[in-house]
């Protein structure tokens, strides 16, 4: 054993990249970790903001809540007769319950479950033609899908009432419940058309006389925040669909009777209705009928005026802004008497709230198109992993298949080590049990531990150590290099142990003069723990079947830091190990596929590493390399339009890099919340199946990549944990390494703590 002792390290080494002393160490990391709090929180608010949007949207289409009728036939003795037989609107004017009727030969045309972008624009243009007024009992969440439908119909001098904000049958709801879908509904009317309004329908009620013990409470306290609430005398029944005949023969009171009248303006296939409407029109006004709104029928009640005396859009605009709809209370300034003006607070809520839904109805369907490319990618992707890999696994390992004569000459292995102390041991003994021959290169990075004292009483043959000043793992890389005495230098890291014929595997595919670099099959040697296990599916299935695909593909993007051989020269022509990014093996791999080299992967070449044990230690460590390999990417943007072996990565490795590895993983915890989304409002069943369906694909190709690995199937029990676990916890790391490249933030090398674990592979099945 010889010791070196360079006078100074291989390259200057940056502040970025230097290590400092401990107590130095502390208080750089702390300041590290307080500047990425808020990369983290953003990412996590932006997740958040995403969730609240998919939500906000699924409330809005009424699929929260329940939107069917839930009284049947209930007891109505607590209602008073008077109002079972009374007329169609009920107030409770001086704490006492009254109702109002229309008069003969007049017609209050209400329309529900509006507004709708399809069929209320048609209906407002038949009522404007023949200068007719309509009251619309409009739903919260429709409103605030389509304000500009709702401002153009009060602006026509139509009259609007509230009919809930998600159209749910108020009768077994709480009061908070009932007083949340008006309060929301009025802040929808606020946003839309700067107005609240007084009048009520409940969703799925008729006449008075079907007041029932349950609805009664709810029309009591409406009556007491001010609410009028509004019945029907006569149903068209539209919803039907019928016939047109029908519809006008059914919504035609008898006697000349006045009536309140139902239509639907929305809710369905309103085809019949907006044929229907204009007939029915023309026969009642051909009956000697007039037309005015709800407003209208309870001023002509105060005034002790026949609605019959004008046409019901003169009425309606007298009792709005005249001099007899002023005496009776009404704000003026154009307004039906229901309508009061939205200000202060509650303008500003209903704005707010309009917004919101403008960005939920662009944002939810982007995303729906978005999410499904990416699982049509995703879904390729497996497929494409299955496909070439197997068809490496039968290239590679049929009899007539080989790299060229085998290789044997000596190698040189390079192992960096910082403060590696309960790890070298094992990493060294390891080595020296090598069936090829090697020599053993130890860079020790100003270790503070004793590293290189133990690594030098060890006394094992072929083992150099080489000593620098604290400068990175780069630049300990570089060291080796150029102390190396072989053609051919194998890289790994401190925590990592090879099997005796790791290195004879790894070096035989260097027998093809094209080749310069070899990527080895690194696996978790802690599976024992769960998180250990967790890292060991994604090794086993994630890392290999990928490097196999990408190995046909020749477009290699990563060997691995705890297993790749290179040749000398090759590194020496890229310039060495680059401390231009955290992910120094993603960065010489592709300047390697740059300058024309051959980058494969060798599945038989084992190296068993040391995965991180803490949750906090594996986000720091997946932190850097999502952050590493985007600064790599981007470093390389140019072979995109370079020409020869450097374009050809450009245009086929980086693509799919960038894929498969930054958008469709950014993009996957919002396949989740969708997942989510859908079970809880749109179908649960057809959810889950779904998900299962997509769980049982990666199980298969989990399935296989371990077949392929000749790896236990036992530990594919804890992928569904995993999926719902560990799979989150990546992707929130890549969103965080997204947004820290996006805010312009730099991340330090860190650390990670050792135990030492991982000790011969014999051990480890």
């Amino acid at each position: 054993m010889t010791t070196t002792t360079p006078s100074s390290p291989s390259s200057p080494p940056s502040s970025r990249g230097r290590r400092r002393a401990p107590g130095r160490i502390e208080r750089a990391a702390g300041r590290a970790a307080a500047l990425q709090r808020p990369r983290v929180l953003l990412a996590l608010l932006l997740l958040l903001a995403l969730t609240y949007v998919m939500l906000l949207d699924g409330y809005l289409r009424a699929e929260v809540g329940g939107d069917q009728r839930v009284r049947t036939g209930a007891s109505a003795s607590d209602v008073p007769d008077d109002i079972l037989d009374g007329g169609p609107i009920l107030t409770f004017r001086g704490g006492q319950a009254t109702t109002v009727s229309v008069p003969d030969k007049t017609i209050a045309l209400t329309f529900d479950d509006g507004p709708d972008p399809t069929w209320t624009p048609q209906v407002l243009e038949i009522l404007e033609k023949y200068d007719v007024p309509g009251t619309f009992f409009l739903v919260g969440s429709m409103v605030s899908r389509y304000p500009d439908i709702v401002e153009d119909m009060v602006e026509q001098g139509n009259e609007v009432g509230v009919h809930t904000f998600t159209h749910i049958d108020l009768s077994y709801q709480s009061d908070a419940r009932v007083t949340r879908e008006i309060e929301q509904t009025q802040l929808a009317l606020a946003g839309a058309a700067g107005i609240t309004t007084t009048l009520f329908r409940a969703p799925y009620s008729s006449r008075t006389d079907a007041i029932d013990d349950y609805s009664w409470p709810v029309y009591e306290k409406l009556g007491e925040d001010g609410y009028t609430s509004v019945f029907v005398d006569t149903d068209s029944d539209d919803w039907k669909r019928p016939g047109v005949s029908k519809i006008v023969d059914w919504a035609t009171p008898e006697d000349d009777e006045g009536a309140s009248v139902l239509f639907h303006d929305a809710g369905g296939e309103r085809s019949q209705t907006i044929e229907a409407l204009p007939k029915y029109i023309e026969k009642m006004k051909a009956k000697g009928y007039t037309f005015t709104t709800i407003s209208g029928v309870m001023a002509d009640q105060q005034t002790g005026r026949q609605a019959g005396q004008q046409t019901g859009r003169q009425a309606g605009e007298q009792l709005s802004g005249g001099p007899a709809a002023q005496a009776t209370g009404s704000e003026g300034g154009g307004l039906q008497a229901a309508h009061h003006r939205a200000t202060g607070t509650t303008l500003y809520e209903g704005k707010a709230l309009v917004a919101a839904v403008a960005v939920a109805e662009w944002t939810v369907p982007a995303l729906s198109v978005g999410l499904m490319v990416v699982g049509v990618a995703v879904m390729g992707r497996f497929g494409m992993m299955l496909i070439l890999a197997r068809r490496h696994y039968r290239r590679r390992n049929r009899r007539r298949f080989s790299w060229g004569p085998p290789v044997t000459g000596p190698v040189s292995v390079i192992v960096p080590a910082y403060n590696e102390k309960e790890c070298i041991e094992n990493t060294l003994r390891s080595l020296a049990a090598s069936t090829h021959p090697i020599e053993i290169v130890v860079v020790d990075d100003g270790s503070t531990d004793g590293t290189a004292e133990i690594a030098e009483s060890l006394g094992l043959p072929n083992v150099r150590v080489v000593r620098q000043a604290n400068a990175g793992k780069p630049a300990a890389l570089n060291n080796g290099v150029r102390n190396a005495r072989h053609d051919i230098v194998v890289m790994m890291d401190g925590d990592t142990v090879f099997e005796p014929d790791t290195v004879r595997h790894l070096v035989q595919p260097f027998a093809d003069p094209g080749v310069g670099a070899v990527a080895g099959n690194a696996k978790v040697g802690n599976r024992r723990t769960l998180i250990g296990a967790w890292q060991h599916i994604e090794y086993v299935m994630g890392f290999n079947l990928d490097r196999r695909m990408y190995d046909l593909l020749r477009c290699m993007p990563t060997i691995p830091g705890a297993i790749g051989a290179f040749r000398r020269d090759a590194v020496l022509e890229a310039g060495g190990m680059s401390e231009d990014t955290l992910a120094e093996d993603t960065d010489i791999t592709i300047a390697l596929h740059r300058a024309g080299w051959r980058v494969v992967y060798q599945e038989h070449a084992r190296a068993w590493t040391e995965a991180p044990g803490s949750l906090k230690q594996l986000w720091s460590q997946r932190y850097r390399w999502s952050y590493g390999t985007m600064q790599a990417l981007w470093k390389h943007r140019g072979s995109l339009t370079d020409r020869g072996p450097s374009g050809r990565f450009g245009r086929v490795g980086m693509p799919l890099v960038v894929l498969f590895q930054i958008v469709t993983p950014v993009f996957a915890p919002l396949i989740d919340v969708f997942t989510v989304y859908s079970m809880i409002f749109v179908d649960f069943r057809a959810a889950l199946l779904a998900w299962l369906a997509v769980l049982g694909v990666q199980l298969l190709c989990a399935a296989y990549a371990f077949r392929l690995d000749r790896e236990k199937y036992r530990y594919l029990l804890m992928m569904p944990l995993q999926q719902l676990a560990y799979r989150q916890m990546m992707y929130l790391v890549l969103i965080h390494s997204c947004v820290t490249a996006l805010t312009g933030g730099r991340l330090r090398w860190q650390k990670l703590k050792r135990t030492g674990e991982v000790g011969t592979p014999a051990g480890n099945g």
